[in-house]
């Protein structure tokens, strides 16, 4: 009878009772009819994405947001006064955000289909006593499995046997490194990257071959957990959505509080009911920001294309304000901080710690040991050794080409007769080599402590053999870890007849090699150009404590002159919620990470009030990515199920690339802001003269048709013009806006109200001067539009800095100019034409009316400086 046996217990259990628990036999296998019955128990083994919400719900959901119902509204409106062309711009501004989000939603749904997708299609199972090749997905609890070099685990298995057997486990705990696997039973309290006894679903086997139990499949595997962790994590709503959302549900209640307000006093003052509905709708239809939408559409789309030439593709376009408001990245270490490749940097050998380039007599042969025992395939590649395979070997590899060695020609001088594969229990490899004369020599390398136990003598400086000194070599295997640094000892040992295992004994000590992953060498100037624009940099890892302090320390992101202090995940499952909200705020490091703790770190910084931009490439790192503010996926060597849940995918996996996308976010959330704080005062102002004029019981200066022409063809050829500017100098001096901050800080509505008085007060006074001179009301109105249009020109070269003077903005922008061209254009037409007089209710202006327009303009310009000269004098008391 088959009993149960999860994840959390079977590394505890030893390889016999394992086999007992599954009612297996590890040598036959189960029989196909049994198998059979527990397929149907147990379901087949495929991590099911489900089917999520309809498409249909999914695109109506689109449509529940404030903003998009008075957008609907303006759209009737529109219809309902015969502008239809208006109408269909507005229905298509609505559909295109509607599209936008649809897309968003998909991406989990997505996200999951990559992680099904991590498990083989085939693979070798025994079944009735005979290996077969079988559908991954038919794998049960139970079965026998037969895993070798280049394999994909495809369930989550207890080992039996294994031979040199390493995988690759980065993609599900961020281990950098192979991990060497055994069979022994573990404590209960292993965590996930250290039980070395098992292999999940996912993996990827390395290096060796073994046979395996299958414990878990489907959903029930480790995999399949963080398939539950991705679907259950509800995406946050970046800054600029909660923003948008906010403005856009406080401007429904004021436009249609105005507008009750207006309809009423109109009643009241006698205005005839058709002509009270009119100036209602012409009210709304001034204060509806028809342009906004499709103006931050249109800016984030080119911060989009901004941020590909600068290698970072944005999936999700919000995001790319998002990162402008980044208070913490959270960055894994592997390939993003570090080249996620391994690298000799010292050899130990006769007294003296060089660089593998610098390496003397002494320490030639450590190198040429690195070579002979070493299972890398190497072939020829521009005049040089390329080694493909084990990381660490192929750095062996490399060191010893930096220091003169042909690693082609120490192979062939020094052919294999014999090798004793790395064995976890022993911690070392050995290999027998046949030199020209015949005789034979025999190296091995591994862990120190192993390689130093079987040696009595070592290589002295210059090459003559001295008694080993175990302490200093025990003080520099030391130092060289203090550093972060993975350390391998290499000995010469004389073969003898019989196994290679027994042999080594009596070995001459070669000396060390100390490697590491490096840390890219722009990583530091990065991280240093995110601490000066006031954003923290965390590093979360799964990797080892000591070399994630290290590189932490050697980028910048932990302090190199005080202990950096590196808190691991047993530390991590130890503290609850309110415990690690503070302690994830002062800490800089976590090593030996899960997925599960990812998310919670993720989430704590959250609680903590922070924006929060979260890297990851690995399987592992998708709830995480789903669940902060902004996702980043790396591109060249992330998973696919990474890249689905991320917002944004780094082309070079380069922790710079983050760096130069928060500056270019910041740029795109200035033009945001220059964009709104542009069109704001227009549409205030546009319902402010409708309701002034209800209030005085006088002819409206404008009609809804007008204010829909002023409102859609300024936003388009002039307020589109701001997603252009270049960014202001010093961008990434200043420390991020506060998460808090409303989108129209105070500063910003004073010059909004001051501005909106400015038009209310010259298309007031445009109207009524060309009615008191004879003018008629189609004039009057007309001057009062070319008033407005005017004073946008004119504020638009205010809004290209919103504290700086805008005699000091030097920075080119050809679009302003070219826009502001197609404005005059179009209000020459709509001003003169004989046709838009018709459709528009408008005449044609004598040089008069244009001329109060452009005074109004130049008026207006100049008071918005010197409020900005007041506004800067008192920020400086």
């Amino acid at each position: 009878m088959l009993t149960d046996v999860s994840c959390r217990d079977a590394h505890t259990l030893s390889v016999a009772d394992t086999t007992r628990s599954l009612g297996a036999d590890r040598e036959t296998g189960l029989s196909t009819t049994e198998a059979t019955r527990r397929l149907d128990r147990f379901g087949t083994n495929v991590v099911d994405i489900g089917r999520g919400p309809g498409w249909l719900h999914r695109l109506a959901a689109q449509f529940h947001n404030p903003l998009i119902y008075v957008l609907l509204a303006a759209a009737v409106t529109t219809v309902a006064f015969g502008a239809f062309v208006d109408a269909g711009v507005i229905a298509g501004v609505v559909a295109l955000n509607a599209a936008i989000g649809y897309v968003q939603e998909s991406r989990a749904q997505r996200a999951l289909a990559a992680l099904s997708r991590l498990v083989p299609a085939e693979t070798t199972v025994i079944r009735d006593g005979q290996p077969r090749r079988l559908p991954a997905a038919e794998l049960v609890p139970g079965d026998t499995v037969l895993l070798a070099a280049g394999d994909r685990v495809p369930a989550d298995v207890r080992l039996a046997e294994v031979r040199a057997f390493e995988v690759d486990e980065s993609t599900l705990t961020g281990e950098s490194a192979p991990v060497p696997k055994g069979t022994a039973a573990l404590p209960a309290r292993t965590a996930l990257a250290d039980r070395v006894n098992m292999a999940h679903a996912g993996s990827v086997v390395t290096r060796g071959s073994a046979v395996a139990m299958v414990v878990h499949t489907g959903p029930a595997t480790e995999l399949g957990a963080i398939h539950r962790l991705v679907s259950g994590t509800a995406t946050v709503p970046t800054p600029l959505t909660r923003k948008l959302a906010g403005f856009a549900t406080q401007l429904s209640i004021v436009i249609v509080g105005v507008a009750v307000l207006t309809f009423v006093v109109a009643l009241v003052r006698g205005m005839p009911l058709a002509d009270a509905f009119t100036a209602v709708v012409a009210l709304a239809v001034g204060a509806i920001p028809e342009g906004l939408p499709a103006a931050v559409s249109i800016v984030l789309a080119i911060g989009v294309v901004r941020m590909a030439r600068r290698r970072a593709v944005v999936r999700h376009l919000p995001a790319v304000e998002t990162l402008g408001s980044t208070t913490v990245i959270c960055t894994d270490k592997t390939g993003t901080l570090t080249e996620n490749r391994m690298t000799v940097t010292d050899v130990v050998a006769g007294g003296r710690d060089v660089a593998p380039a610098r390496v003397e007599t002494a320490g030639l042969e450590c190198l040429t040991a690195g070579i002979a025992c070493n299972d890398a395939t190497l072939r020829r590649e521009d005049g040089r050794w390329v080694a493909e395979g084990d990381p660490t070997e192929t750095a062996l590899v490399a060191a010893a080409q930096q220091a003169g060695l042909d690693p082609g020609a120490v192979v062939r001088e020094l052919p294999r007769d014999d090798a004793l594969p790395f064995d976890p229990a022993l911690r070392l490899m050995a290999t027998v080599h046949r030199r020209a004369d015949g005789s034979r020599v025999g190296y091995v390398k591994g862990a120190v402590e192993e390689v130093l136990d079987r040696c009595v003598t070592e290589t002295g400086a210059g090459g003559p053999i001295q008694p080993v000194d175990r302490d200093a070599v025990r003080r520099a295997q030391a130092n060289l870890a203090r550093r972060g640094l993975r350390v391998l000892a290499f000995a010469r040992f004389t073969p003898a007849a019989g196994p290679v295992a027994g042999q080594v004994r009596g070995a001459t000590l070669l000396g060390l090699q100390a490697m590491h992953d490096p840390a890219r060498p722009e990583a530091a100037s990065a991280v240093t150009a995110c601490r000066t624009a006031g954003v923290r940099v965390k590093m979360i890892t799964g990797d080892h404590a000591d070399t994630a302090r290290a590189i932490a320390e050697s980028v910048g992101v932990a302090d190199p002159h005080a202990p950096a202090a590196v808190l691991t995940g047993a530390e991590l499952t130890r503290l609850d919620d309110a415990n690690l909200a503070g302690t994830a705020d002062r800490t800089e490091v976590f090593a030996r990470v899960s997925p599960e703790q990812k998310l919670r770190l993720v989430r704590a910084l959250q609680a903590r009030g922070h924006v929060v931009a979260m890297t990851g490439d690995g399987v592992n790192d998708a709830p995480a990515l789903r669940r902060a503010d902004i996702g980043v996926a790396m591109g060249a060597g992330g998973t696919d199920a990474a890249r689905q849940a991320a917002d944004m995918v780094l082309l070079d996996d380069d922790f710079a690339t983050i760096e130069a996308a928060v500056e270019e976010g910041r740029g795109v959330f200035d033009n945001l802001r220059r964009f709104i704080a542009w069109t704001v005062p227009t549409n205030i102002g546009e319902g402010m003269v409708i309701l002034v004029a209800v209030l005085l019981g006088v002819t409206l200066p404008i009609v809804p048709l007008q204010i829909l022409w002023i409102n859609m063809t300024t936003a388009v050829f002039l307020g589109l013009t701001m997603a252009f500017e270049a960014k202001e100098h010093g961008i990434m001096r200043r420390p991020p806006r506060p998460p808090g901050q409303a989108l129209l800080t105070p500063i910003l509505l004073r010059q909004i109200g001051l501005v909106t008085l400015l038009l209310v007060i010259a298309a007031f006074a445009a109207f009524h001067w060309e009615v008191a001179t004879g003018g008629s009301v189609a004039q009057a109105r007309t001057t009062a539009v070319n008033v407005f249009v005017c004073v946008q020109i004119a504020y638009l070269f205010n809004c290209r800095s919103l504290g700086r003077s805008a005699f000091t903005t030097r920075a080119r922008n050809p679009m302003l100019l070219a826009g502001i061209g197609v404005t005059i254009a179009l209000q020459a037409l709509f001003t003169y034409a004989p046709a838009m007089n018709t459709l528009f209710h408008t005449a044609p202006m004598d040089p008069g009316a244009v001329l109060w327009a452009i005074g109004a303009a130049l008026a207006a310009f100049l008071v918005v400086e010197a409020d900005k000269i007041v506004w800067r004098s008192q920020r400086r008391r």
